[in-house]
Formats: structure tokens, C-alpha cells, sequence
């Protein structure tokens, strides 16, 4: 079962459209974290997906960008139940994330952003290696293997790299995307990992505690990557990419205690 979790912020205009996508794919369990949006994000996931119980499977937007929602599932079909939670106030991406995975039921767990940059296509190639092959625990997906892949900004590109090289440098690994979205992992993985970061900084010690625990077989697939700019709502900045390098020290000598999942900070 693969239990895929949406921290959301912000991302009025195409949340609608992102869970539509998911529910397309292959995924279980779709859970979503408001990370107390200001925009009207709240108010949607409030009005579409509070109440869907049940096991859904075709959805569909209608003109004024509501869901309209199909419970009618045939036993010999899948479908995907709903968790909504929210945040009482604006706390980061990585506390988002970390809600949500004290919430999630499946075997495999995918982070998918509230964003349209990614595509849950990609996990058909990414799910399987864990799931049925069995040669992976840890799956990641990569921008600069992956087609198509939008041209953007170049410092990016190359802090994305920098950032990489200095965390293969310090882990011993040879992965060429560290901070992707797509990081997929099997439950036994999720239950050992200790996360304390509350912002960005959370996809490096994600990482990091799985590259230091030296017995996870880790995989790297292509993605395709539809990138946005900051006009279209992108929210990482150079601020960040300085951060990230703080992080990769701080994490590589970090010792790693007890867990810090709570879902008491949320509520349905």
C-alpha cells in the first residue's frame, strides 16, 4: 500500500489539480497537511476533502476548480481514502512533513509538494523497486536523469549540484538530487527516522539519517520535472541553499535520539 503525504502552503491554485494527478496514479492513502495557508488553500481541502470518506477512485474539477468525487469502486479496483489535517499556524514545510508522517498507514511512503513541478507518473517506475522487485528501501527520484525537464535558472542547477557533491562528499554517496521531492521509502525506513527540522533543512536530514544508517539499499529513477519560476509561486530561495550547507555539517555529526512525530499539533 503506498501512503503519499502533501505538505501544502500557500498553493491555492493548484491543489485541486495536484490531488487529481495523485488520485490518477497509483497511490492508497493520500494525506495532506495545510500548513495553515493564507490564500484559500485551507478553505478548498476544507470544502472538497473534510468529508470524502471512503475509498475514492475517479474525480474530476469542475469549472470553478471544486472536485467532483466517485466513490463507486468495482471490488476488483483500487482507490485512495483521504486524510486532511491542519496546522493552527504557519510552521515549515519539515513539521508539515513530519505530521504527516505520524499519520501514515501504508508500507511505502512518497512525498509528493502541492505543486504541479512533479508528476505521480513517475512513481510507476519508482514503487516497484521497492514494493515488488524488493532490491530497494529507498527510492529516489532524479531531475537530471529524467525527461522532459524545464529549463530554468541556472544557479539552481548549480546549487542543487554543489549541494549533492558536498552531501556524497560527507555520506558516502553517489546520488545526483538530494533536494527532489521525490523521496519514496518503505515503512521500516520511516519507522527509524528521528526528524527534528521544522523548514526546507528537513530534506537533508532526511537524507542524512538514511545514508548514516548504512544498511538501506538506495535507488535513484528519472523524473520528469515541470519547474516553476517565482512568478508561479516557487518558494525556495538562495537563503535556502546557504542553509542547506549548514545542514549537511550539522547532520552528518549530529548524534540521533528519540523521535519527534506529533500529531497533536494538528486537527481534522
Amino acid at each position: 500500500m503506498l501512503s503519499v503525504v502533501i505538505p501544502a502552503y500557500n498553493e491555492a491554485m493548484t491543489i485541486g489539480r495536484i490531488v487529481q494527478n495523485v488520485v490518477s496514479a497509483i497511490p492508497d492513502v493520500l494525506l495532506i497537511v495545510d500548513d495553515c495557508s493564507s490564500d484559500g488553500t485551507s478553505e478548498w481541502l476544507r470544502r472538497n476533502l473534510v468529508h470524502a470518506t471512503g475509498i475514492w477512485r475517479d474525480l474530476s474539477l469542475d469549472d470553478k476548480g471544486e472536485l467532483q468525487l466517485s466513490a463507486d469502486v468495482p471490488q476488483n479496483r483500487g482507490g485512495v481514502s483521504f486524510t486532511i489535517l491542519f496546522h493552527e499556524r504557519n510552521r515549515g514545510k519539515g513539521a508539515a512533513l513530519r505530521t504527516g508522517f505520524s499519520r501514515v498507514s501504508g508500507d511505502v511512503i512518497v512525498i509528493q509538494d502541492a505543486d504541479l513541478e512533479y508528476d505521480p507518473n513517475d512513481w510507476s517506475r519508482m514503487f516497484p523497486l521497492i514494493a515488488d522487485q524488493k532490491v530497494a528501501d529507498v527510492v529516489y527520484g532524479s531531475r537530471f536523469y529524467g525527461r522532459p525537464h524545464r529549463s530554468l535558472y541556472f544557479h539552481h542547477y548549480l546549487g542543487n549540484r554543489f549541494i549533492s557533491f558536498i552531501f556524497n562528499l560527507l555520506y558516502n554517496q553517489m546520488l545526483s538530487d538530494i533536494e527532489v521531492c521525490y523521496k519514496m521509502f518503505s515503512r521500516e525506513v520511516l519507522n527509524e527516522l528521528r526528524l527534528t527540522s521544522n523548514d526546507f533543512g528537513i530534506e537533508i536530514e532526511l537524507s542524512a539519517q538514511i545514508a548514516r544508517a548504512r544498511r538501506w539499499r538506495i535507488y535513484e529513477v528519472g523524473i520528469s520535472y515541470y519547474g516553476r519560476t517565482y512568478d508561479e509561486g516557487k518558494k525556495i530561495h538562495w537563503r535556502d541553499g546557504f542553509k542547506a550547507i549548514g545542514y549537511l555539517l550539522r547532520f552528518r555529526f549530529q548524534s540521533i535520539r528519540s523521535s519527534s512525530f506529533s500529531p497533536s499539533s494538528s486537527k481534522h
